[in-house]
């Protein structure tokens, strides 16, 4: 991953990106007192950053084959189903799209890893990096 070709995370307290190209980390929070591990980081001073593992296992998903209603969706026209999933990182399981191979190909315990993601949004428009997990190998 080229960060000079990679537009900045969606949010800094969801994901840091690695400026020499290395997988990105996904950023979870650590209650202060009673140690609980949620996901994502939330904004409160009870909670400390922690940084996710980046490999997971596929617990159970869905394939999104419709264009959902507009709005909320802005997406374009033409739609192309994709698969979400929850993903079991060992210490949580997390909801995530999952990319790098057609929908249909995905299994549940499927090995997965971390990737990033770059959206186009509108209102206001730019581009920016959000998450995925891809299968264990495959290049999404």
């Amino acid at each position: 991953m080229n960060t000079r070709e990679t537009p900045p995370p969606i949010s800094s307290t969801l994901l840091r990106l690695d400026p020499e190209g290395g997988p990105p980390t996904l950023l979870g929070g650590r209650h202060r007192d009673s140690g609980r591990l949620v996901f994502p980081l939330p904004q409160d001073a009870e909670w400390t950053a922690e940084a996710l593992p980046g490999l997971g296992t596929l617990w159970s998903f869905t394939v999104q084959r419709f264009r959902p209603k507009s709005p909320p969706y802005a997406g374009p026209a033409a739609f192309e189903p994709y698969a979400v999933g929850y993903v079991d990182l060992g210490p949580l399981i997390i909801e995530s799209r999952l990319t790098g191979a057609p929908p249909e190909s995905f299994c549940i315990g499927m090995a997965l890893r971390l990737v990033p993601l770059v959206l186009d949004l509108t209102g206001p428009v730019r581009r920016v990096t959000t998450y995925a997990f891809a299968p264990v190998g495959e290049t999404p």
